[in-house]
Order: structure tokens, then sequence, then C-alpha cells
């Protein structure tokens, strides 16, 4: 006899896997190739409103049912379904980590522990971890995971507030309402804390400027609830409901190619604005007499939707442990996408078929006694052989949790490149100011860059006939380069590359003020490119070094550019990351971009560079003092050229 329905009118509404497929489509291409799908990541809004839609939907349905909630079976049914997945993808990860990447050992307790009580976005907040910086060393496995902990914080008080605006409100409008104003109030909150050219990981994290997303969804369930639909409409109500589904698709298709996670747009009504259309495609798909379900329904999307969790647990460990092993994902931008992929579907299936679905309709008041009697007699079979193996894994993660309090930090600060780089920075510092009076000064009188006067092309010419100063030979420059290398003024904007070859560069640009710094990328260079120039301490050449951390629009580039001017001469080194899947994407722009600006140069490190593996660190992207000389010997040949 099949079992009593829950609830007697509840529908499950096929067309919500085809939005979680494309949500999860989306984050998975925007976590592989982040430059080429910018707003990929938009697929997390698309989760959260059909979550806060379905779990206040049902909640109501149940209230109206048997005026009252049984808290003890929805948290049941929550945990049986979110947390083997969860727990076992951490553990997982966990003991790959034990085994095979200890130097990320470290704050794994901490990780497990903030993941298992869903306050692991506010732990990330707290710890300063940046969701845009991919080029960070030790980049975590974890990061993904925020998201799972704002929805688990929805989870813990939802049916507690759903209750209350029931009995306290009545009215299922003004229900809504409230939901709405709400929403909007986190939705400003978040455009008020927003910085422009500064990391917005706290308001990507954050809960209270996220959680409009799911209270659209959720104010859309009182107003619209899914068993008070009808499905027999008129031909002209499914046309317009099915025309109103067509421009919100079109539209957020439009939105997840255009819409860059680091413009200042998606903090300040942008991603309100997504949610919003999603909420309106909800609702369409919702309704029985529109046919965007029927549309969204079919196998793939079927499989995908119905996996979308372990699919979403999965892609991050698979995608920093697999760029971990492969060094050269910029030569294969396409096949490595492609291994990765079938890695996390592979993972995720094995999961969804011997973990969460079985753990999720498992009776667990069987547990001890099913217990006690292998005990009693022990006999091998494939459940068994499943448990035995999951419960290897999970000693593993266990003791690398226990062990990560005593683990040190990767002593990064002490490697032969942070103890450059930290030099630099200081000897940096001590020179920024008295260059920028020096500048200031040298655009007050006019002077231009290079050799103009008599006396110094004097100098030049006598230059020629004397030999190479000895700490200049390893260059291997001629005196002539040298020596108009010396006479030019130079304001050198960049990232940790260019603060690796920075002392390197001031030898032979003694007038060169360097502005560097470590995971810098183009759009926070917009505003220290006008300050600058606001001081009048913005040289007549301007030498840029960005890329290394990430690609940029040509909307940002035309920022850059404009902030610069016309009028100034613009030298851009292209990038030479072999690691990370945007070099491409950033020397394809400016090779694009120098037919746009006239005055810009783009100075080939990239073809240099990977002829010359022994020019760099274990990083392999940052020169060691082998590749300094080089990278400043083709700074200087393309500066003080003729």
């Amino acid at each position: 006899m099949a079992g009593k329905k829950r609830l007697k009118n509840s529908r499950y509404i096929t067309g919500f896997d085809g939005l979680r497929a494309i949500g999860v489509i989306g984050v998975i291409l925007y976590h592989l190739m982040p430059y080429t799908f910018t707003g990929g990541y938009l697929g997390v809004p698309i989760f959260m409103v059909v979550s806060g839609y379905l779990i206040t939907d049902l909640l109501v349905q149940e209230w109206e049912q048997n005026q009252w909630i049984n808290l003890k079976s929805f948290y049941l049914r929550r945990v049986k379904r979110l947390y083997p997945g969860l727990i076992t993808m951490l553990f997982a990860t966990g003991a790959y980590i034990t085994l095979f990447q200890r130097e990320m050992l470290q704050q794994l307790n901490q990780i497990i522990i903030t993941n298992i009580l869903y306050v692991y976005n506010w732990w990330q907040i707290g710890h300063g971890q940046s969701y845009f910086d991919r080029f960070a060393n030790n980049e975590s496995p974890f990061t993904h995971l925020w998201t799972l902990s704002i929805e688990g914080q929805f989870y813990l008080i939802w049916p507690f507030i759903v209750v209350a605006l029931i009995i306290g409100l009545k009215n299922k409008n003004r229900i809504a309402q409230v939901l709405l104003a709400v929403s909007v109030v986190s939705a400003i909150w978040m455009a008020i804390l927003y910085q422009p050219n500064a990391d917005p990981s706290r308001l990507y994290y954050g809960t209270d400027t996220r959680v409009f997303s799911i209270l659209l969804g959720a104010a859309l369930a009182f107003v619209w609830p899914s068993t008070a639909l009808k499905q027999k409409i008129v031909p002209k109500q499914r046309l317009v409901l099915d025309g109103i589904g067509l421009v919100s698709v079109l539209s957020l298709v439009w939105l997840m190619v255009k819409l860059n996670a680091e413009s200042s747009l998606v903090y300040r009504g942008g991603l309100f604005l997504f949610s919003a259309l999603v909420c309106v495609l909800v609702a369409v798909v919702a309704h029985p007499g529109a046919d965007w379900n029927r549309l969204l329904t079919n196998p793939v999307f079927n499989w995908l939707g119905k996996r979308s969790y372990g699919i979403y647990l999965y892609q991050f460990p698979v995608m920093i442990f697999f760029e971990i092993i492969f060094k050269n994902i910029a030569d294969h931008p396409v096949l490595y996408p492609v291994i990765e992929v079938a890695i996390i579907f592979g993972l995720t299936e094995l999961s969804y078929r011997f973990i969460e679905q079985p753990l999720a309709h498992y009776p667990y008041k069987q547990l001890w006694h099913q217990l006690k009697q292998f005990m009693h007699q022990p006999h091998w079979n494939r459940v068994v052989g499943r448990v035995t193996g999951l419960a290897i894994v999970f000693l593993i993660g266990l003791v690398g949790a226990f062990q990560a309090p005593f683990q040190p930090a990767p002593d990064t600060h002490k490697s032969a490149l942070a103890v450059n780089i930290k030099q630099n920075q200081k000897a940096n510092q001590k020179r920024k100011d008295a260059l920028i009076k020096k500048a200031k000064a040298q655009n007050k009188a006019g002077q231009a860059n290079g050799p103009t006067s008599k006396a110094e092309k004097a100098a030049e010419a006598a230059a020629q006939k004397h030999p190479i100063n000895q700490e200049f030979e390893k260059y291997g420059l001629s005196q002539v380069t040298i020596q108009r290398a010396q006479n030019i003024s130079v304001t050198a904007i960049g990232d940790s590359v260019l603060l690796d070859g920075s002392q390197a560069l001031q030898k032979l640009f003694p007038n060169m003020l360097v502005d560097a710094a470590v995971g810098r990328q183009l759009y926070q260079s917009i505003q220290i490119v006008k300050d600058y120039d606001q001081k009048q301490a913005l040289s007549d050449t301007v030498l840029v070094s960005l890329g290394t951390n990430g690609a940029f629009t040509q909307e940002q580039m035309a920022q850059f550019m404009a902030a610069i001017g016309t009028k100034r001469k613009v030298y851009w080194l292209n990038a030479f990351v072999p690691t990370r899947p945007w070099q491409n994407d950033v020397n394809q722009t400016l090779k694009n971009a120098t037919k746009q600006y006239p005055n810009l140069t783009v100075i080939d490190w990239y073809s240099q560079a990977a002829k010359h593996s022994d020019w760099f660190y274990q990083d392999k992207v940052h020169p060691n003092p082998t590749g300094v000389n080089e990278y400043a010997a083709i700074i200087t040949k393309a500066l003080a050229a003729k």
C-alpha cells in the first residue's frame, strides 16, 4: 500500500529542476572560465529564489491543512536531504588534503565545524577571504560553500517566521508586502556597503546582503501559491504568461552574459533586479496553465536539476585540486574544463546514488538494531563494503581536522619570492613620496621624457663611446639604451609581478614611480591612476603590468585608458599566467585594444616568458632573479627605444 501523502494538494513542479539545471550550469561555467562566462555566478540567486518559494509554499500548505507546522518533521527532512552529501564532501575533501595537500590543512577543523553549523559565510567574512581572488596561494576548495550556509540559516529560522507572520498579519498580501519591503532593505544595505574599487566579497558572502533573493521567492509563495493556480485558463491568459516567461528568460540570459561580478551595477541593484526576474520566471513555471514548466522539463535538465546539489558541492574541490596537478591550464582552454566537468559529474552521480538518496530515505530508527545484528553475525556485502570505505575516508578527514590546529601556516612569507616582494614593497614606499614631488615639479616645468636638450644628446653620444657599467651588464642592454632609461620619468602601475621586478626596474629607471600590490586587478587601479593625475604626479610615460590576477572587460579598460588620457604613452605588458584560464583572454583583449588606443603599446612578455621555464619561481608566474633581469631588460628596450 502506498504511503500517505503528507500534503494533500502538493505538486512536484518538474520545471524547477530545469531552473536548477540552468543555475548550476552557470555557476560551473563561471568557476571554470570566469572571464568568458562573466555572469555565470548569477546561477546562485536562481537557487535562492527557488528555495525561498518552495520552502515557503510547502510551509504555508502545511499550516493551512493542519493549522500547525510539524517542526521536527521539517528539520529531519532538511537534515536527511542536506547533511549526508555535505558531510561526505567535507570529510572526503579533508581526507584528500590530509594525504596530498597538507599545506591546506590549517583551519580545516574550523572550516568543517562552521559548515556543519551553517555559519561558514560569516567565518569567511571574519577571516577576510576573497571570493574573487582566484590566484591566491592555497586557494580554498571550500570557498563556494558560503551559499549553503545562508540557505541553512534560512531553513533554521524560517518556519518560526512564517508562523509568526500568518498569526500576526493574517492577510497574505500584507505578508508579501512586508517580505518585499525587507528584501528591498537588504538590497539597499548592499548598495550602502559597496565601495568602488574594493573587493566586494563581504557583500557577496553576507546573509544580510544576499537574503533578498530568498525573500523575493518567499513573498511570491504567499501571493502565488502553487496549489491555487488553475490549469485551465483561456488562450489569451496562456499567451500572456508565456510571453512574460519569454521576456524574463531573455533578460536573465542577457544579464548572465553581460553582468560582470566586479561591476558596481551588481551591488547597486543588479543582483536585486536579477532576483526579481527569476521570481517572475518562477511564477510562470509554477503556473500549470503556462507552457514554461513543460519547456524546462527534459531528461537532461531533470538529471542536472536533481543532482544540482551534489554538482554544486563537488565543483570547487575538483577544480582546485585539478589545477594544482595540471599547471598548463591556459594551454588547454577546452580540454581541461571538459575533463573537470566529467570528474564533477562522476563524483556527483556516485554521491547521489550511494549517499544522498539512500540516506535521505534511510529509516534511522533501525540503525542501532542493524548495528547490533551485524556485530553478532558479521557478514560482508556491498553495503558493508561501502560503509567501510566511507568510514576510512571519514577517519582520514577526521585525523586531518584534529591535526589542523597544530599545523603551522605555510611559510610563504619566508620564500625567496615573498622576501623579494616584501623588500621591494618597503623600498617603493620610501621612494614614492620623493618621486611624486619630483614628478609634480617636472610636470609643472613642462619637462618631457627622454633626451631633448643639447646637453642630453651630447651625453647620449658620449655614452656610445664608454663601456657599460658592470652593474648593468647582466641586462644585456646597450649603453645608449641604459642612458636613455636613466632620464625617463615613468609611473608604473601593477600587481605582484611588477612588484617582483621593481628593484631591477628602478635601477634602470631611477625616475620610475612604482605602485604595485599583491592581488591587484585592473578595476582596482582606475582610481589609483586618477589620484596620481589629480596630484599632477602621473608621468607622460605609464607602464602597466596588470592581468595576472584576472581578466578585465572592455569597459574597465576604457575607464582605465580614459583616466590616463590620450597624450601619455602607455606601455602594457601582456600576461604570462599559464596556470590560469584567463591568460589568453587578457592577451587577446590587449591585442584588440592596440587598434582602439593609438597611445597604447603592448610589450610581449608572454612570448619571451613561454620559452624559458627557468626564468620563474615554482608558481611559474613570478620571475626569479634570472627572470627579473630579463623582465627588466624587455621593458627597458620597449620604453627606451628611439
